[in-house]
């Protein structure tokens, strides 16, 4: 314990400080610091060559990105839908007022032929569409290869 003693007029002053809670406190702090802290472990870069050794002239320069990067998107809304491939959009409209889920099922069969190692597709449903539908632009992309990946918020 830690004691405050002051001589003087007035009042005694004498303060038992309890430092207790405090170092409890501390050793909290100390244990969730120790836990919750990132262990990385330190890598190293491999270059294929070095800077100053000229490049490997049969190396292929460029190489495409990942598929993960590849947008593959359905959005459903009352006009029909609409297919987002990358930075193209391929809409689907309605046929006699009914979604066109034959239409949908093969232009999904290109995609998935197009882009093989592509397993999912993200939709996107508008708040006004009824619940079948929902049901079947899901079974569409499972028919097609692709795992359907529901998306909040509808689409924008």
């Amino acid at each position: 314990m830690s004691q405050i003693q002051t001589s003087g007029k007035g009042r005694s002053v004498d303060v038992d400080l309890n430092l207790v809670p405090f170092i409890d406190l501390m050793s909290v702090l100390i244990t969730f610091l120790l836990i919750s802290a990132v262990w990385t472990q330190v890598s190293m870069i491999q270059l294929g060559a070095s800077f100053a050794s000229p490049q490997d002239p049969g190396a292929d320069k460029y190489t495409p990105p990942p598929l993960e990067d590849l947008i593959l998107r359905l959005d459903v809304v009352q006009s029909g839908y609409i297919l987002i491939i990358g930075t193209v959009t391929k809409p689907i409209p309605k046929i006699d007022n009914q979604y066109n889920a034959a239409a949908l099922v093969d232009e999904l069969t290109k995609i998935k032929k197009r882009y093989p190692e592509k397993n999912g597709i993200k939709i996107a449903i508008s708040d006004d569409i009824i619940y079948e539908y929902v049901i079947q632009v899901m079974d569409a992309g499972l028919k097609s290869g692709f795992a359907p990946e529901l998306l909040t918020g509808g689409p924008s």
